[in-house]
């Protein structure tokens, strides 16, 4: 028998409009509750203010509720999430306690009028519950260097937006062209974007939980430094609020911060850092050099590309800025060498000198707790915070313009990033994951098992003081030439001695008369000629100048260079090692395993939404699932003060789309919920069945 005949399956139509409850519908239900239980719609409506212009009667709590929503929806524009959001918009907004839904240009208007002191209450608002709830104890998880000492890891770095910029016409019969992302962009790298303009966001992860402590964002390539401050500040005040200490931070980073400047910011928040060198003068530095010389101190190979790469321990190097001298950090020289490629590619991490590729690491960590082959191998786990990049930008892409005014698109930023944390937190309670350990692996053998984590542990990356440091000066550099025109004698024809004497043209010496220190931390050093030696000189009128009797004697001038700092006496404990010494295995302590503790983030997250889409949302209510038509009503009542339009109070603006209490109730069932999470959201739950 022919199945065309007789069909299994009976197909019906209706011309009646029954849109279909949106699949990310249930997670805004649950986000909404898990905001309202902790009073933090409120606190959003009374702490974070804005007086707009023409954004009618809504509030900042109506908008929060729309980008919240768009952020679990991952909808592509905020054009296609009205328009799926349309039939459900009463009980969208009924879910946050407010009346009606905001146009889309509304919405608009508002982030383009956003202060910076609404975005500092709503960033405050944001690190505030993450340092109250989320994880916490020993759920921070951690890594265990070789002394037993707990480390946790901060990843900063920043993700890049592009826009592209199409030709305006220009002429005297056309308006004068404007950009609508000049507020936004500039000019700046834009990676492996396509676009004209750029706008650089920078991001703190917690490594072990990702979880996000803060977002900063600027146009072109961004304010640097000030973000790294801010980034400092975050993180220092998560730690305060776990009850870490902050020398237990290590601040993960790329080269874009790998230079002195950089670190003594970190220093100043004592905390710890690992970041990839981008100056590769410290090459040329005589403890590196001499270190270079020796056998290395191990070997790492890349799984995947399978380069194998010596790595170098130099030691620690201190140095100081040269607008601050009086200012020095410590840091910890790494260099790893590998062979050179053989075809003509151009090198995009490392520095080619000769036959060899060099990297810089420079960490604040000794090698009686990190190894430099682990801090190689740390810095390239660092892969792991560009995945979770990827992640956020295939399940929300904050990346995406939602204004075109700087505040207004950090705003959202911080939304997203909220709604991120929070899918953690909740996707804990429904599954309650144990920690993973991974032990990494070790260049020595017989490494006993590594002990509990102590929460308050000592970090054991202690800088050598001032007191303890030998400035180390590179040779002498004597003035350039600058006086060719004039026939006399520069700095350069005079010889350097050995016994720190120069040499004139005619044989006699100059001796040193004055040695200068610089603001710079360079030597001047002053070197002149004898009286009776230039009196007579028949080169005197080359030398000191034209129809010179000899009164005055040649004087020549010559700078060295500071290059580094060295240890006056042997390091005291807790102390890096003297630059460039071999450390003495055999008189280490017991070594503990390394190991690395973390959440499985990723899970957590994607399990949680992945339930959600794909179980049942039913939402029963007056005009659920329908656009409700515009009521008549009866004729309003105008005061006097709404008539003579006088400016409201706050809670007055608050209360003018807040939901009445002759509202339509709506009744929202979501199936697959979790008992233990209907018990830590307060809901009903019905019995299976």
């Amino acid at each position: 028998m022919s199945t065309l005949n007789a069909p299994a399956v009976d197909v019906h139509t209706s011309p009646q409009d029954v849109p279909s409850v949106p699949p990310w519908f249930a997670e805004v239900v649950v986000l909404a509750r898990h905001l309202t239980q902790r009073k933090l719609l409120d606190a959003i409506g009374h702490q974070v203010r804005l007086a707009r212009g023409r954004a009618g009667h809504y509030d900042v709590i109506d908008f929060f509720a729309i980008l919240l929503g768009y952020a679990c929806s991952a909808e592509p524009t905020l054009e296609t999430f009205f328009e799926r959001l349309a039939p459900f918009a009463a009980p969208f907004m009924a879910l946050f306690g407010r009346a009606h839904l905001p146009h889309r240009s509304t919405l608009s208007r508002f982030l383009a009028d956003i202060e910076p002191e609404c975005l500092a209450a709503l960033r405050h608002l944001f690190q505030d519950e993450l340092h109250q709830h989320g994880f916490s104890d020993e759920h921070l998880g951690g890594l265990t260097d070789r002394q037993g000492h707990r480390l946790i890891i901060f990843d900063v770095d920043g993700t890049r937006q592009a826009a592209r910029q199409r030709a305006l016409v220009t002429g005297t019969d056309f308006p004068t062209p404007q950009r609508r992302m000049q507020p936004v962009c500039a000019p700046g790298y834009t990676g492996r974007k396509r676009g004209e303009v750029v706008r650089t966001r920078t991001t703190i992860l917690q490594a072990h939980t990702q979880e996000w402590l803060g977002t900063f964002s600027g146009a072109g390539n961004g304010d640097y430094q000030a973000e790294l401050d801010a980034a400092c500040r975050a993180t220092v005040a998560y730690l305060a609020a776990k009850g870490v200490s902050p020398s237990q931070a290590v601040m993960r980073l790329d080269g874009l911060y790998g230079t002195t400047a950089f670190l003594v910011h970190i220093h100043q928040y004592q905390l710890g850092f690992l970041t990839r060198g981008r100056d590769y003068q410290l090459l040329d530095h005589a403890t590196v050099q001499a270190r270079l010389q020796q056998p290395a101190d191990g070997e790492v190979t890349h799984p995947e590309t399978q380069v194998r790469r010596e790595v170098f321990d130099a030691g620690f190097i201190t140095d100081w800025l040269e607008d601050h001298p009086e200012q020095l950090v410590s840091y910890r020289v790494i260099v790893t060498r590998r062979a050179a490629p053989t075809k003509q590619t151009p090198l995009t991490v490392g520095k080619l000198r000769g036959a060899y590729v060099y990297e810089l690491f420079l960490t604040s960590h000794p090698a009686a707790c990190l190894p430099a082959t682990m801090i190689v191998a740390l810095y390239q786990h660092r892969g792991s915070f560009e995945q979770v990049l990827s992640d956020e930008d295939q399940e929300q892409d904050p990346d995406r313009w939602c204004s075109h005014t700087a505040d207004g698109q950090e705003f959202w930023q911080i939304v997203s990033q909220w709604v991120w944390n929070m899918r953690l937190e909740v996707g804990a309670v429904v599954e309650e994951q144990p920690l993973r350990w991974t032990r990494w692996p070790d260049p020595q053998p017989d490494v006993p098992a590594a002990p509990s984590l102590p929460v308050t542990a000592a970090t054991c990356s202690n800088a050598p003081s001032a007191e303890e440091l030998l400035a180390n000066y590179g040779p002498l550099e004597l003035a350039q030439p600058w006086a060719k025109a004039r026939r006399r004698f520069s700095a350069q024809d005079f010889r350097v001695l050995d016994d720190d004497t120069l040499q004139c043209p005619a044989g006699k010496l100059l001796h040193v008369r004055e040695r200068r220190k610089l603001k710079t931390g360079h030597l001047r050093i002053l070197y002149t000629a004898k009286m009776v030696d230039c009196r007579p000189c028949p080169l005197a009128a080359q030398c000191v100048g034209r129809g010179a009797s000899g009164a005055q004697p040649r004087r020549v001038s010559g700078v060295r260079k500071l290059i580094g700092w060295q240890m006056r006496t042997a390091p005291s404990a807790g102390h890096g090692p003297v630059p460039g010494a071999r450390e003495d295995r055999a008189a280490e302590p017991s070594a503990c395993e390394v190991r690395w503790c973390d959440v499985g983030g990723r899970r957590l997250r994607r399990d949680w939404v992945r339930r959600l889409r794909r179980h049942r949302v039913t939402l029963t209510g007056p005009g659920a699932g329908a656009c409700p038509p515009a009521s008549k009503g009866e004729p309003r009542l105008w005061t006097r003060a709404e008539r003579a339009h006088r400016r409201l109070m706050w809670a007055q603006r608050l209360a003018r789309n807040a939901l009445s209490a002759g509202a339509p109730r709506y009744t929202v069932t979501l199936f697959g919920i979790a008992p233990r999470l209907a018990a830590y959201l307060s809901l009903p739950s019905a019995p299976a069945g």
